[in-house]
């Protein structure tokens, strides 16, 4: 738990830096773009713009899960995070709209662009991108709400080398639809990165299988923990992105005291953090399988 801690605050202070970096260049890159007439700017300012959004969301997020679990919210909130990461998915998807319909208008009219301060803008920009990535990465676990954060900046460190070779075609090829066409490119992977961010936190909010764990093989490995019988009524779900909780039914072999049993439960428990990493497990302990529901004769469940 201390470790867990550990990582919750070293997330915090890595948005908290991401966040102030990219709202203080947010503003040079909107004046540079309308300055330069360049959309490749606008749109990495547009992305940047949600970046920003995105960032003290999942700050946000960040101190609202660390609260402790109240009447009303017996799990506390640690599903806050999951929503932060949604918000972040359609903010993406939102700026990859925007940039799509407006790059596709300027292909058919291109304008002038000032390819230097383009150049000059974009290669700031990168350095930042680049810089706030690294930081979130290095803190960022298996969390979806600081994987949203890490997206939003290295998709933005992706716009700022697009928006280099723009300004690159312009200034030596002297060719202004550069910018148009490299805005759709940012466009596309805006919309794909946004696509698979929403994917995966809906597949949390509807409370699927974790990632990367498979029912069977952890069934399994609790069958073979000495002196189960069976196992049944398993189900897994994702708490928070990063929390995996598991549910199940757990018969034990011969007569044994209450005592003997719990200590049999604490075993498999500790099997299932060390090999799985789940801490979170709630075990029905018994010396014969339950009888599952049977048809009632007017076709209701009995339990």
């Amino acid at each position: 738990m201390a470790a867990e801690g550990g990582l919750r605050l070293a997330q915090k202070k890595a948005l908290k830096v991401a966040l102030v970096l990219n709202g203080s260049f947010l503003v040079a890159e909107v004046v540079g773009g309308l300055a330069f007439d360049s959309l490749a700017l606008l749109g990495d300012a547009a992305h940047m713009a949600t970046d920003v959004v995105a960032l003290g969301i999942a700050l946000l997020a960040q101190r609202l899960i660390e609260r402790p679990h109240s009447a009303t919210h017996t799990y506390g909130l640690q599903r806050a995070e999951v929503l932060a990461a949604q918000a972040s998915g359609i903010a993406l998807l939102g700026a990859a709209g925007w940039l799509l319909f407006a790059s596709i208008r300027r292909l058919d009219d291109p304008i002038s662009v000032q390819g230097g301060g383009l150049l000059l803008v974009a290669g700031a920009g990168l350095l930042i991108n680049v810089g706030s990535a690294m930081l979130i990465a290095r803190s960022r676990g298996s969390s979806l709400n600081m994987r949203g954060a890490y997206l939003h900046m290295a998709l933005d460190a992706a716009g700022s080398v697009a928006a280099l070779v723009a300004g690159a075609f312009v200034v030596w090829a002297d060719t202004n639809r550069a910018d148009p066409i490299v805005s759709v490119a940012i466009s596309v992977l805006l919309l794909w990165s946004a696509w698979h961010l929403l994917r995966d936190t809906t597949h949390v909010l509807l409370e699927g299988t974790p990632r990367g764990m498979v029912p069977t093989e952890i069934e399994a490995a609790i069958a073979a923990v000495p002196g189960v019988k069976a196992v049944h009524h398993l189900h897994l779900w994702n708490l928070a992105s990063d929390t995996p909780v598991l549910s199940a039914h757990v018969v034990f072999d011969g007569d044994m005291t209450l005592h003997e049993a719990q200590g049999r439960g604490d075993r498999v428990k500790k099997m299932l953090e060390e090999s799985f990493g789940i801490r979170h497990a709630t075990l029905e302990l018994e010396c014969h399988p339950c009888e599952e529901p049977s048809a009632h004769p007017e076709g209701q469940q009995v339990l």
